[in-house]
Protein backbone atom coordinates (compact mmCIF):
# COMPACT_ATOMS: atom_id res chain seq x y z
CA UNK A 1 0.00 0.00 0.00
CA UNK A 2 1.54 2.95 -0.84
CA UNK A 3 1.88 6.31 0.76
CA UNK A 4 -1.07 7.96 -1.66
CA UNK A 5 -3.03 5.69 -0.34
CA UNK A 6 -3.21 6.34 3.44
CA UNK A 7 -5.55 9.14 5.02
CA UNK A 8 -2.99 11.78 6.45
CA UNK A 9 -4.00 12.66 9.91
CA UNK A 10 -2.57 16.09 11.32
CA UNK A 11 -2.32 16.44 15.18
CA UNK A 12 -2.07 19.33 16.93
CA UNK A 13 -1.63 19.60 21.06
CA UNK A 14 0.35 16.62 22.64
CA UNK A 15 -0.36 16.24 26.32
CA UNK A 16 -2.74 12.86 27.82
CA UNK A 17 -4.77 12.94 25.76
CA UNK A 18 -3.17 12.84 22.10
CA UNK A 19 -1.09 9.90 23.35
CA UNK A 20 -4.22 8.11 23.86
CA UNK A 21 -5.32 8.61 20.83
CA UNK A 22 -1.78 7.79 19.66
CA UNK A 23 -2.23 4.45 21.13
CA UNK A 24 -5.63 3.90 19.63
CA UNK A 25 -4.38 5.17 15.90
CA UNK A 26 -1.49 1.90 15.87
CA UNK A 27 -5.27 -0.36 15.64
CA UNK A 28 -7.21 1.78 12.64
CA UNK A 29 -6.02 0.71 8.98
CA UNK A 30 -4.78 2.71 6.23
CA UNK A 31 -3.34 6.12 8.77
CA UNK A 32 0.03 8.04 8.48
CA UNK A 33 0.30 10.94 11.35
CA UNK A 34 2.42 13.54 9.34
CA UNK A 35 2.13 16.46 11.23
CA UNK A 36 2.33 17.22 15.15
CA UNK A 37 2.14 20.93 16.52
CA UNK A 38 2.07 21.75 20.31
CA UNK A 39 3.23 24.30 22.86
CA UNK A 40 4.84 21.41 24.41
CA UNK A 41 5.22 17.60 23.74
CA UNK A 42 5.50 17.39 19.84
CA UNK A 43 8.92 15.32 20.05
CA UNK A 44 8.37 12.90 22.66
CA UNK A 45 4.75 12.28 20.70
CA UNK A 46 6.43 12.64 17.22
CA UNK A 47 8.84 9.60 19.31
CA UNK A 48 5.74 7.18 19.85
CA UNK A 49 4.27 7.68 15.92
CA UNK A 50 7.68 6.48 14.92
CA UNK A 51 8.00 3.68 17.51
CA UNK A 52 4.74 2.68 16.41
CA UNK A 53 5.32 2.82 12.44
CA UNK A 54 2.27 5.55 12.44
CA UNK A 55 4.13 7.77 10.03
CA UNK A 56 6.68 10.66 10.14
CA UNK A 57 5.13 12.21 13.34
CA UNK A 58 6.85 15.83 11.87
CA UNK A 59 6.86 17.93 14.65
CA UNK A 60 5.39 21.42 12.80
CA UNK A 61 6.04 25.20 13.78
CA UNK A 62 2.65 25.92 13.17
CA UNK A 63 -1.03 24.92 12.59
CA UNK A 64 -1.00 26.20 9.04
CA UNK A 65 2.40 24.00 8.54
CA UNK A 66 0.19 20.58 10.06
CA UNK A 67 -2.90 21.46 8.02
CA UNK A 68 -0.42 21.71 4.53
CA UNK A 69 0.54 18.20 5.33
CA UNK A 70 -3.00 16.16 6.51
CA UNK A 71 -6.16 15.12 5.04
CA UNK A 72 -8.03 14.84 8.83
CA UNK A 73 -6.69 17.68 11.83
CA UNK A 74 -7.49 16.37 15.09
CA UNK A 75 -7.97 19.25 17.79
CA UNK A 76 -6.91 17.83 21.11
CA UNK A 77 -5.65 21.22 22.90
CA UNK A 78 -6.81 22.10 26.30
CA UNK A 79 -10.48 23.56 26.38
CA UNK A 80 -9.53 27.28 26.39
CA UNK A 81 -7.14 27.46 23.47
CA UNK A 82 -9.66 25.34 20.87
CA UNK A 83 -11.60 28.47 20.05
CA UNK A 84 -8.54 30.06 18.57
CA UNK A 85 -7.14 26.59 16.99
CA UNK A 86 -10.49 25.91 15.35
CA UNK A 87 -9.92 29.90 13.70
CA UNK A 88 -6.50 29.10 12.75
CA UNK A 89 -7.57 25.60 11.06
CA UNK A 90 -10.24 27.49 9.30
CA UNK A 91 -8.60 30.51 8.35
CA UNK A 92 -5.71 28.10 6.74
CA UNK A 93 -5.30 28.52 3.24
CA UNK A 94 -4.18 24.59 2.89
CA UNK A 95 -7.82 24.01 5.60
CA UNK A 96 -8.82 20.30 5.79
CA UNK A 97 -12.02 18.94 4.08
CA UNK A 98 -12.19 17.17 7.71
CA UNK A 99 -11.77 17.72 11.61
CA UNK A 100 -11.70 15.86 14.52
CA UNK A 101 -12.46 17.63 17.95
CA UNK A 102 -11.76 16.07 20.96
CA UNK A 103 -14.91 16.64 24.60
CA UNK A 104 -15.65 19.21 25.04
CA UNK A 105 -16.59 21.16 22.29
CA UNK A 106 -16.69 24.34 23.93
CA UNK A 107 -16.79 25.65 27.64
CA UNK A 108 -19.94 27.66 27.22
CA UNK A 109 -22.49 28.19 24.49
CA UNK A 110 -21.64 30.70 23.21
CA UNK A 111 -18.22 29.90 22.31
CA UNK A 112 -19.78 27.20 21.08
CA UNK A 113 -21.92 28.88 18.71
CA UNK A 114 -19.00 30.71 17.69
CA UNK A 115 -16.61 27.66 17.10
CA UNK A 116 -19.40 26.01 15.23
CA UNK A 117 -20.24 29.19 12.83
CA UNK A 118 -16.31 29.00 11.62
CA UNK A 119 -16.71 25.16 10.86
CA UNK A 120 -19.88 25.80 8.85
CA UNK A 121 -18.42 28.68 7.13
CA UNK A 122 -16.08 26.80 5.29
CA UNK A 123 -18.18 23.66 4.72
CA UNK A 124 -15.92 21.45 6.66
CA UNK A 125 -16.90 17.88 7.86
CA UNK A 126 -16.03 16.48 10.81
CA UNK A 127 -16.24 13.90 14.06
CA UNK A 128 -16.81 15.17 17.29
CA UNK A 129 -15.16 12.52 19.44
CA UNK A 130 -17.17 11.17 22.50
CA UNK A 131 -15.46 7.95 23.00
CA UNK A 132 -17.75 6.42 25.45
CA UNK A 133 -20.34 6.05 22.72
CA UNK A 134 -17.54 3.32 21.00
CA UNK A 135 -16.71 1.36 23.69
CA UNK A 136 -17.36 -2.23 22.67
CA UNK A 137 -18.80 -3.28 25.60
CA UNK A 138 -21.73 -1.14 25.28
CA UNK A 139 -22.04 -1.18 21.49
CA UNK A 140 -21.74 -5.24 21.72
CA UNK A 141 -24.67 -5.28 24.64
CA UNK A 142 -27.02 -3.05 22.42
CA UNK A 143 -26.52 -5.16 19.71
CA UNK A 144 -27.54 -8.13 21.97
CA UNK A 145 -30.59 -6.42 23.20
CA UNK A 146 -31.85 -5.31 20.32
CA UNK A 147 -34.81 -7.90 19.84
CA UNK A 148 -35.31 -7.91 23.56
CA UNK A 149 -36.09 -4.13 23.59
CA UNK A 150 -38.38 -4.81 20.24
CA UNK A 151 -40.57 -7.19 22.30
CA UNK A 152 -40.59 -5.90 25.91
CA UNK A 153 -39.99 -2.48 24.85
CA UNK A 154 -37.75 0.89 25.28
CA UNK A 155 -35.09 1.79 28.15
CA UNK A 156 -36.47 3.53 30.82
CA UNK A 157 -33.75 4.70 33.32
CA UNK A 158 -30.19 5.28 32.66
CA UNK A 159 -26.98 5.41 35.49
CA UNK A 160 -24.14 6.25 33.78
CA UNK A 161 -20.52 7.51 35.87
CA UNK A 162 -17.02 8.59 35.39
CA UNK A 163 -14.80 8.97 38.54
CA UNK A 164 -11.22 8.92 39.56
CA UNK A 165 -8.98 10.48 41.76
CA UNK A 166 -8.26 13.83 39.38
CA UNK A 167 -7.09 14.80 36.03
CA UNK A 168 -3.68 15.46 35.60
CA UNK A 169 -2.81 19.21 34.36
CA UNK A 170 -2.89 21.84 36.61
CA UNK A 171 -5.14 23.46 33.73
CA UNK A 172 -8.03 20.92 34.25
CA UNK A 173 -7.84 22.31 37.74
CA UNK A 174 -8.47 26.32 37.16
CA UNK A 175 -11.83 26.95 36.01
CA UNK A 176 -12.17 29.56 34.28
CA UNK A 177 -9.51 27.79 31.70
CA UNK A 178 -11.02 24.33 32.09
CA UNK A 179 -14.89 25.82 32.05
CA UNK A 180 -15.71 24.34 35.23
CA UNK A 181 -14.80 21.60 37.37
CA UNK A 182 -15.27 18.00 37.36
CA UNK A 183 -19.15 18.32 35.45
CA UNK A 184 -17.13 20.30 32.64
CA UNK A 185 -14.57 18.10 32.28
CA UNK A 186 -16.66 14.66 32.68
CA UNK A 187 -20.18 14.99 32.46
CA UNK A 188 -20.11 15.34 28.89
CA UNK A 189 -19.44 11.86 28.70
CA UNK A 190 -22.11 10.82 31.33
CA UNK A 191 -24.78 13.00 29.32
CA UNK A 192 -23.57 11.82 25.95
CA UNK A 193 -23.64 8.06 26.68
CA UNK A 194 -26.69 8.32 28.84
CA UNK A 195 -28.85 9.65 26.57
CA UNK A 196 -27.23 7.51 23.56
CA UNK A 197 -28.55 4.37 25.74
CA UNK A 198 -31.75 5.76 26.40
CA UNK A 199 -32.25 6.81 22.60
CA UNK A 200 -30.48 4.05 21.17
CA UNK A 201 -32.98 1.58 22.62
CA UNK A 202 -36.32 3.46 22.08
CA UNK A 203 -35.14 3.55 18.32
CA UNK A 204 -35.18 7.56 18.01
CA UNK A 205 -34.11 10.83 19.72
CA UNK A 206 -34.78 11.83 23.20
CA UNK A 207 -36.52 15.28 23.94
CA UNK A 208 -34.91 17.03 27.56
CA UNK A 209 -38.20 17.80 29.77
CA UNK A 210 -35.98 18.66 33.01
CA UNK A 211 -32.86 18.76 34.63
CA UNK A 212 -31.74 18.90 38.48
CA UNK A 213 -28.06 18.96 39.63
CA UNK A 214 -25.98 18.81 42.63
CA UNK A 215 -22.30 20.06 42.29
CA UNK A 216 -19.94 20.26 45.14
CA UNK A 217 -16.32 20.59 46.40
CA UNK A 218 -16.16 17.69 48.79
CA UNK A 219 -12.04 16.80 48.61
CA UNK A 220 -10.14 19.10 47.03
CA UNK A 221 -11.25 21.63 49.44
CA UNK A 222 -9.42 20.22 52.74
CA UNK A 223 -5.70 19.50 53.31
CA UNK A 224 -3.84 17.87 52.14
CA UNK A 225 -5.32 17.76 49.26
CA UNK A 226 -5.97 21.45 49.19
CA UNK A 227 -2.21 22.60 49.00
CA UNK A 228 -1.28 19.81 46.70
CA UNK A 229 -3.46 21.74 44.62
CA UNK A 230 -1.92 24.98 45.40
CA UNK A 231 1.52 23.63 44.22
CA UNK A 232 0.22 23.39 40.83
CA UNK A 233 -0.47 26.86 41.30
CA UNK A 234 -4.20 26.45 41.29
CA UNK A 235 -6.04 28.02 44.76
CA UNK A 236 -9.20 26.52 45.84
CA UNK A 237 -9.95 28.80 48.57
CA UNK A 238 -10.10 31.69 46.00
CA UNK A 239 -11.35 29.72 42.86
CA UNK A 240 -12.78 26.66 43.79
CA UNK A 241 -14.78 24.09 41.44
CA UNK A 242 -16.85 21.53 41.77
CA UNK A 243 -15.45 17.91 42.58
CA UNK A 244 -18.20 16.29 42.44
CA UNK A 245 -21.46 16.66 40.46
CA UNK A 246 -24.78 14.25 40.35
CA UNK A 247 -26.92 15.81 37.99
CA UNK A 248 -30.71 14.02 36.63
CA UNK A 249 -31.85 14.87 33.51
CA UNK A 250 -35.69 13.28 32.36
CA UNK A 251 -36.01 13.22 28.75
CA UNK A 252 -39.09 11.81 26.53
CA UNK A 253 -38.52 8.86 23.87
CA UNK A 254 -40.48 8.92 20.66
CA UNK A 255 -42.82 7.53 22.20
CA UNK A 256 -43.99 10.08 24.38
CA UNK A 257 -42.60 7.84 27.64
CA UNK A 258 -40.24 9.58 30.08
CA UNK A 259 -36.53 8.55 30.18
CA UNK A 260 -34.05 8.92 33.34
CA UNK A 261 -31.12 10.03 33.18
CA UNK A 262 -28.67 10.04 35.89
CA UNK A 263 -25.24 11.39 35.73
CA UNK A 264 -22.55 11.13 38.12
CA UNK A 265 -18.80 11.94 37.90
CA UNK A 266 -16.30 12.40 40.63
CA UNK A 267 -12.46 14.03 41.10
CA UNK A 268 -12.38 12.27 44.71
CA UNK A 269 -13.12 8.75 43.28
CA UNK A 270 -10.51 6.26 46.19
CA UNK A 271 -10.17 3.40 43.73
CA UNK A 272 -7.60 1.48 41.61
CA UNK A 273 -7.94 4.02 39.32
CA UNK A 274 -10.81 5.38 36.14
CA UNK A 275 -13.99 3.94 36.27
CA UNK A 276 -16.70 4.01 33.94
CA UNK A 277 -20.26 2.59 35.03
CA UNK A 278 -23.14 2.37 32.60
CA UNK A 279 -26.44 0.66 33.67
CA UNK A 280 -29.99 0.68 31.64
CA UNK A 281 -32.91 -0.73 32.79
CA UNK A 282 -35.94 -1.32 30.79
CA UNK A 283 -38.66 -3.45 31.29
CA UNK A 284 -37.23 -7.17 32.04
CA UNK A 285 -33.66 -6.48 31.09
CA UNK A 286 -30.69 -4.33 31.88
CA UNK A 287 -27.27 -3.62 30.49
CA UNK A 288 -24.42 -2.65 32.74
CA UNK A 289 -20.50 -2.10 32.33
CA UNK A 290 -18.23 -1.29 34.63
CA UNK A 291 -14.43 -0.49 33.04
CA UNK A 292 -12.62 -1.76 36.81
CA UNK A 293 -13.61 -5.44 36.08
CA UNK A 294 -11.17 -6.76 34.20
CA UNK A 295 -10.23 -10.59 33.69
CA UNK A 296 -6.42 -9.49 34.29
CA UNK A 297 -5.01 -8.75 37.81
CA UNK A 298 -1.21 -8.42 39.79
CA UNK A 299 -0.64 -8.08 43.03
CA UNK A 300 2.67 -6.04 44.31
CA UNK A 301 3.88 -6.46 47.66
CA UNK A 302 5.52 -3.10 49.87
CA UNK A 303 8.81 -4.97 49.20
CA UNK A 304 8.26 -5.37 45.99
CA UNK A 305 6.96 -1.47 45.39
CA UNK A 306 9.54 0.36 44.75
CA UNK A 307 10.70 -1.45 41.55
CA UNK A 308 7.17 -0.35 39.76
CA UNK A 309 8.15 2.12 37.45
CA UNK A 310 4.40 3.79 36.17
CA UNK A 311 1.52 2.06 38.29
CA UNK A 312 -0.96 3.79 35.02
CA UNK A 313 0.60 1.27 32.92
CA UNK A 314 -2.10 -0.73 34.45
CA UNK A 315 -5.25 1.35 34.17
CA UNK A 316 -5.27 5.37 33.77
CA UNK A 317 -5.63 7.50 36.79
CA UNK A 318 -4.52 4.61 39.14
CA UNK A 319 -3.74 5.86 42.32
CA UNK A 320 -1.91 2.78 43.86
CA UNK A 321 1.53 1.22 43.17
CA UNK A 322 0.80 -1.87 45.60
CA UNK A 323 -1.81 -4.21 46.64
CA UNK A 324 -4.35 -5.83 44.31
CA UNK A 325 -3.97 -3.99 40.88
CA UNK A 326 -6.27 -3.85 37.99
CA UNK A 327 -4.77 -4.45 34.38
CA UNK A 328 -6.90 -3.67 31.72
CA UNK A 329 -4.56 -4.59 28.50
CA UNK A 330 -5.94 -2.39 26.04
CA UNK A 331 -7.39 0.81 27.41
CA UNK A 332 -7.80 2.60 24.12
CA UNK A 333 -10.42 0.32 23.04
CA UNK A 334 -11.66 -0.58 26.02
CA UNK A 335 -12.73 3.10 26.13
CA UNK A 336 -13.92 3.74 22.64
CA UNK A 337 -10.58 5.57 21.55
CA UNK A 338 -10.86 2.99 18.43
CA UNK A 339 -13.95 2.71 17.62
CA UNK A 340 -14.73 6.36 16.96
CA UNK A 341 -11.36 6.83 15.07
CA UNK A 342 -13.07 4.34 12.90
CA UNK A 343 -15.78 5.69 12.25
CA UNK A 344 -14.23 9.19 11.77
CA UNK A 345 -11.88 7.44 9.15
CA UNK A 346 -14.98 6.07 7.21
CA UNK A 347 -16.48 9.21 7.04
CA UNK A 348 -13.71 11.19 5.66
CA UNK A 349 -13.62 8.62 3.12
CA UNK A 350 -17.42 8.71 2.78
CA UNK A 351 -17.10 12.54 2.12
CA UNK A 352 -19.53 13.06 5.52
CA UNK A 353 -19.71 13.74 8.92
CA UNK A 354 -18.81 11.00 11.77
CA UNK A 355 -21.78 9.49 13.73
CA UNK A 356 -21.66 12.35 16.12
CA UNK A 357 -21.03 15.62 14.28
CA UNK A 358 -20.46 19.05 15.81
CA UNK A 359 -24.22 20.19 16.02
CA UNK A 360 -24.73 17.28 18.18
CA UNK A 361 -21.59 18.13 19.96
CA UNK A 362 -23.47 21.48 21.09
CA UNK A 363 -26.17 19.93 21.94
CA UNK A 364 -23.81 18.29 24.89
CA UNK A 365 -22.56 21.63 25.99
CA UNK A 366 -25.89 22.89 26.12
CA UNK A 367 -26.84 19.99 28.44
CA UNK A 368 -23.82 20.35 30.34
CA UNK A 369 -24.47 24.12 30.98
CA UNK A 370 -28.33 23.56 31.27
CA UNK A 371 -26.69 21.29 34.67
CA UNK A 372 -24.82 24.18 36.34
CA UNK A 373 -27.91 26.62 35.75
CA UNK A 374 -30.40 24.26 37.37
CA UNK A 375 -27.10 24.12 40.66
CA UNK A 376 -27.27 28.15 40.62
CA UNK A 377 -30.96 28.24 40.86
CA UNK A 378 -31.46 25.49 43.06
CA UNK A 379 -34.38 24.02 41.85
CA UNK A 380 -35.35 22.15 38.49
CA UNK A 381 -35.36 23.38 35.64
CA UNK A 382 -38.18 23.15 33.30
CA UNK A 383 -35.87 22.40 29.64
CA UNK A 384 -39.62 22.97 27.92
CA UNK A 385 -39.33 19.84 25.26
CA UNK A 386 -35.67 21.45 24.91
CA UNK A 387 -36.61 24.60 23.65
CA UNK A 388 -35.04 26.52 26.91
CA UNK A 389 -31.22 24.89 25.54
CA UNK A 390 -31.72 27.61 22.82
CA UNK A 391 -32.91 30.58 24.77
CA UNK A 392 -31.16 34.00 25.40
CA UNK A 393 -31.08 33.15 29.16
CA UNK A 394 -28.66 29.65 28.61
CA UNK A 395 -27.32 31.10 25.56
CA UNK A 396 -25.86 34.24 27.94
CA UNK A 397 -25.21 32.70 30.37
CA UNK A 398 -21.75 31.67 31.96
CA UNK A 399 -21.26 29.33 35.07
CA UNK A 400 -20.27 31.50 37.90
CA UNK A 401 -17.82 28.73 38.89
CA UNK A 402 -16.69 29.44 35.05
CA UNK A 403 -16.08 32.80 35.90
CA UNK A 404 -14.12 32.09 38.99
CA UNK A 405 -16.72 32.95 41.18
CA UNK A 406 -16.99 29.60 42.91
CA UNK A 407 -16.82 30.62 46.25
CA UNK A 408 -20.26 32.25 45.62
CA UNK A 409 -21.67 29.04 44.61
CA UNK A 410 -20.33 26.91 47.37
CA UNK A 411 -20.41 29.44 50.13
CA UNK A 412 -23.10 31.98 49.90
Amino acid sequence: MSSSNYVRIGVIGAGFVADFHITALASVRGVLVEGIHALKGAEKLSDKVRELGLGSGTVCESVEEVCRKSDIVAVFVPNFAREQVIKEITESLACPRFIVCEKPFARNIAEGRRILDMIIAKSVKGAYFENQIFMPAVTQARRQLVKVVERMGPVNLVRTAEEHGGPHEPWFWDPTRQGGGVWSDMGCHSVAIGEDLGATASGGKLTPCSVSATLELLKWYNDPWLSKLKEKGVDYTKTPAEDFAQVSFVFKNERGRKVVVLATDSWMYEAPGLRLSMEAMGPGYALGVDTLKSPSGIFISDSAAESLVNAELAVEKSQASRGQLVIQPNEADLYGYVGEWRNAIDAYLRKEDGLLDFKYAMRVVKLIIAGYYAHEQGQTIDLEDGRFLDSAELVNYVPLIQQGRGADVFWK
